[in-house]
C-alpha cells in the first residue's frame, strides 16, 4: 500500500532565500574553540542546504601549523562531533573540504597577510569569486584593530569606491572591555573601513526566538496597544545557566558577568522589548529604535544593582566547585558571576515601569526567559471567590531551551463555588513547526553574505551599551567589602538579589 508523506502544514510554502554572489569565507582564529565548536558546523549546514552561493570557498587562519590537509581532517571532526549538524552527508562534507585552505601565521606578520593576499587571488581565479570577501575575526577584542591594520596593509580592505563594497568583517564580542577601550576598536577599524562593512556580530540576535519578539509585537495588533505603562506593571529577564565557567577561567576573570552577558545579550533583549515600530525592517531604522532604547535607560545606581559568586554546592544533584576553586581563577577573586539590575527606560512608552534583569552561572537550570507582568484588573466582582495561585497575567517569552511563548490568564476550576486559578496557554516552536532551529551563527554569517546588516550591532549602539554599564563596573571595582562567595552554586543567587525585587513588593520569576 502506497504511503503518504505527511507534511507540517506550518511549514507549507517556506523556502530559504540563499545567498547568490560568489565569496571567500576568511576564518582569523580557525583552530580556535568557537571555530571548531560553532563556525565549521554552521558553514557544514549552509552548505548542506544549498543556502551559500555555488562559488563559495573557506580559507582557515591561525597560529598552530597545519596543512591543508590537517585542517581539513579538523573540518571533518568538527561536524563528526556538532550536535547542531541537522543532515549528516559526507559527500557534502568532502565537497567544503575540497573548498578549504589553511595558512598559519602570527597577526602582527605581514609576510603571513601577503601569502593570505596570494592565496585569495587563487581562489578568485579558480572558484569565480571576483574579490568578494567576508573576514570572519574569531579572535580576542584586542586583536582587531591589529588583523584590520594588517589587511589594509596587504590591500585587502577594498580601499574606496566600489572595491570596498566586495569586503566586510565580522567581529566577535566582547567589543572592548569598557567604553573608552571600545570607543578606540570603532575608531581603530573605522580608519581603514566603513561602518557598513564591519557585522559586529551578537548571537542573541540569530536566535530564532528573539527575532520572533519583533513578530509577537509587530505582527500582532492585539499586543502593541497594550504594550506600555498604561498595561504592563513590570519586565523580568532571566538569563541563567547551570554550567560553570567551564575551564575558562583566565578568560572570566577579565571579563565577569556584566561584560560577558548584560553588556551585549542582556542590552539586545531589553532593546527588543522596549523599542518602538521601526518605519521598517532593514538596518537602518532597525537599529536606529534599538539605540534609542538603551540610550534612554536612566543611570543606574549602584542602590539599584546586586553582583554575587557561586561557592561549592550541588546541581543537578552532583557537587560542583567553587568559583574561586576554578581552574586560573584567584582565590581572593572579586569577579562577579551573577548580576541583578533594576533599570527604568525614561521615555513616554515605559515611564515608571521596572525592569529587572538578572545573570548568572551555577543557577539551578539552564534558562533565558523574558515575563512581561501585566497589571492586575482594576475590580475584581467576584467577593466570594476563592483565588487560589494566581499569578496575573503574563506574557513569557522562553528563548532557550524549549522555545516558545505562555500567556497565563486567570480561570475558574470547575465546580459549583467560585474558584480563581492561573491556567496556561503555550506555543511550542518545536511542536508547531517540527523542524531544528538553525544555530544562530548560520543565520549571521548567511545575513553577511547578503550583506544585510540588520542583525548586527553599530559603532554607536556598542558605545551606547558600554556608557551604560561602565561607571557601575567603576563602582564595583572600587567597593571590596562585599564578602564573595555570596551565594550556593545550585541557587537563584545572592539573597541580596531576593531583597532588590521584594523591595517593590515584585518577586523573581521561577521559569
Amino acid at each position: 500500500m502506497a504511503t503518504t508523506e505527511l507534511v507540517n502544514p506550518f511549514r507549507q510554502g517556506l523556502r530559504e532565500d540563499r545567498a547568490t554572489r560568489p565569496v571567500q569565507l576568511v576564518i582569523f582564529g580557525a583552530s580556535g574553540d568557537l571555530t571548531t565548536r560553532k563556525l565549521l558546523p554552521a558553514l557544514y549546514n549552509l552548505v548542506q542546504a544549498e543556502l551559500v552561493p555555488e562559488n563559495f570557498c573557506v580559507v582557515g587562519f591561525a597560529r598552530n601549523e597545519m596543512t591543508d590537509d590537517e585542517y581539513r581532517a579538523t573540518l571533518r571532526a568538527s561536524v563528526a562531533k556538532s550536535g547542531e549538524v541537522r543532515v549528516r552527508d559526507e559527500h557534502v562534507v568532502d565537497d567544503l573540504a575540497a573548498r578549504t585552505r589553511y595558512l598559519s601565521g602570527t597577526f602582527d606578520d605581514a609576510g603571513a597577510f601577503a601569502r593570505l593576499r596570494a592565496v585569495l587571488d587563487e581562489n578568485d581565479a579558480k572558484y569565480g569569486t571576483d574579490g568578494n570577501r567576508i573576514f570572519y575575526v574569531s579572535t580576542p577584542a584586542s586583536l582587531f584593530g591589529i588583523i584590520v591594520e594588517q589587511l589594509h596593509n596587504a590591500g585587502l580592505t577594498g580601499g574606496d569606491g566600489k572595491a570596498s563594497e566586495k569586503v566586510r568583517i565580522i567581529v566577535e564580542k566582547p567589543f572592548g572591555r569598557d567604553l573608552a577601550s571600545a570607543k578606540a576598536l570603532n575608531d581603530e577599524m573605522l580608519r581603514y573601513l566603513g561602518e557598513d562593512q564591519i557585522y559586529r556580530i551578537d548571537h542573541y540576535l540569530g536566535k530564532e526566538t528573539v527575532q520572533n519578539i519583533l513578530v509577537l509585537r509587530f505582527a500582532n495588533g492585539i499586543f502593541e496597544p497594550i504594550w506600555d505603562r498604561n498595561y504592563v506593571d513590570s519586565v523580568q529577564i532571566t538569563v541563567a545557566e547551570s554550567l560553570g565557567i567551564e575551564g575558562r577561567g583566565a578568560f572570566y576573570e577579565e571579563t565577569g558577568v556584566v561584560r560577558d552577558i548584560l553588556q551585549n545579550h542582556g542590552m539586545q533583549l531589553i532593546s527588543l522589548v522596549g523599542m518602538e515600530p521601526p518605519n521598517s525592517f532593514d538596518a537602518r531604522d532597525f537599529r536606529d529604535e534599538k539605540v534609542r532604547v538603551i540610550e534612554a535607560i536612566r543611570p543606574i545606581d549602584v542602590k539599584e544593582a546586586v553582583r554575587g559568586q557561586y561557592g561549592p554546592g550541588f546541581v543537578n544533584g552532583q557537587p560542583v566547585a567553587g568559583y574561586r576553586e576554578e581552574p586560573n581563577v584567584s582565590p581572593a577573586s572579586m569577579v562577579p558571576t551573577f548580576a541583578a539590575l533594576r533599570l527604568f527606560v525614561d521615555n513616554w512608552r515605559w515611564a515608571g515601569v521596572p525592569f529587572y534583569i538578572r545573570s548568572g552561572k551555577r543557577m539551578p537550570k539552564r534558562v533565558t526567559e523574558i515575563a512581561i507582568q501585566f497589571k492586575a484588573a482594576p475590580h475584581l466582582p467576584f467577593r466570594k471567590a476563592q483565588i487560589e495561585q494566581a499569578e496575573g497575567n503574563v506574557l513569557a517569552l522562553r528563548i532557550q531551551p524549549d522555545e516558545g511563548v505562555t500567556l497565563k490568564l486567570e480561570a475558574k476550576v470547575p465546580g459549583p463555588s467560585m474558584r480563581i486559578r492561573s491556567v496556561a496557554m503555550d506555543f511550542s516552536y518545536g511542536a508547531t513547526f517540527g523542524a531544528e532551529d538553525a544555530s544562530p551563527y548560520e543565520r549571521l554569517i548567511l545575513d553577511c553574505m547578503k550583506g544585510d546588516q540588520t542583525l548586527f550591532d553599530r559603532a554607536d549602539g556598542v558605545e551606547a551599551a558600554w556608557a551604560l554599564v561602565d561607571p557601575l563596573l567603576q563602582a564595583w571595582d572600587n567597593d571590596k567589602s562585599i564578602a564573595f562567595p555570596n551565594y550556593a552554586a545550585g541557587s537563584w543567587g545572592p539573597k541580596a538579589a531576593e531583597e532588590l525585587i521584594q523591595r517593590d513588593g515584585r518577586a523573581w520569576r521561577l521559569p
